[in-house]
């Protein structure tokens, strides 16, 4: 599987396009805001001569969806999100709003909800839904097995994890996804999030002061 990062919208949000040997491909997080972008993303498409296939994201803030309706015109291709997250979809305008970020249009659907679903397959490459709570209630990272590539979306950054003081986000939750379904996947595993630059479950372990409170005991994540 080939990745690539482009970094969309006031925001500076990671939209990865994924791509195997078929050169069908997928758009992770798309938040493309504008034509400059929405052009950038096509053209990149274009120049490597790859087929969408699928639009998916790791929940719904309005910076990671910003260019999911965008694709869906375009290619005709699913949105792929945890059904959960729709009611942050339905809002994203206003959410936008408290950033200064015009928003356009949005999905009106879920066309491929991930609540329940082991897997979406583009190509011949499977991504793993890991469901991750806490930074929204319908979170989730997506783990490709043969590179050991997990995409966290703004469940955890470098050195960082994302916020939960924002509607339907939850300190605890967000922990317990970490330490129970992030960190056993190995300390190997290149994690690739929803903004800054990418990591290791490793160095995370290491190095991550909210990982490190709590495995050392220094904080109760379990309320």
């Amino acid at each position: 599987m080939q990745i690539a990062t482009l970094t969309f919208n006031p925001i500076q949000e990671n939209t990865y396009v994924l791509w195997d040997e078929t050169l069908e491909c997928a758009v992770v997080d798309a938040g493309n805001a504008s034509d400059r972008e929405n052009e950038r993303l096509r053209r990149f498409i274009e120049e490597h001569g790859l087929t969408p296939r699928l639009a998916v994201n790791t929940h719904g803030h309005f910076d990671h969806v910003l260019g999911v309706e965008w694709l869906r015109r375009t290619y005709g291709i699913p949105f792929a999100l945890s059904a959960r997250d729709l009611f942050l979809v339905e809002h994203a305008r206003t959410s936008g709003s408290v950033y200064g970020v015009p928003v356009g249009p949005m999905p009106e659907r879920v066309d491929l909800d991930l609540d329940g679903l082991d897997e979406v397959r583009f190509g011949r490459t499977a991504l793993r839904v890991v469901p991750t709570p806490g930074h929204t209630p319908g979170h989730v990272a997506l783990y490709e097995p043969l590179s050991k590539t997990l995409f966290t979306g703004d469940t955890l950054f470098r050195e960082s994890i994302g916020r939960t003081d924002l509607p339907g986000g939850n300190y605890s939750w967000i922990m317990r996804s970490i330490l129970d379904r992030i960190l056993p996947l190995g300390d190997d595993v290149r994690l690739l999030p929803g903004h800054g630059p990418e990591s290791t479950i490793g160095h995370e372990t290491l190095y991550n002061p909210f990982i490190v409170e709590v495995l050392q005991g220094e904080v109760n994540c379990s309320n």
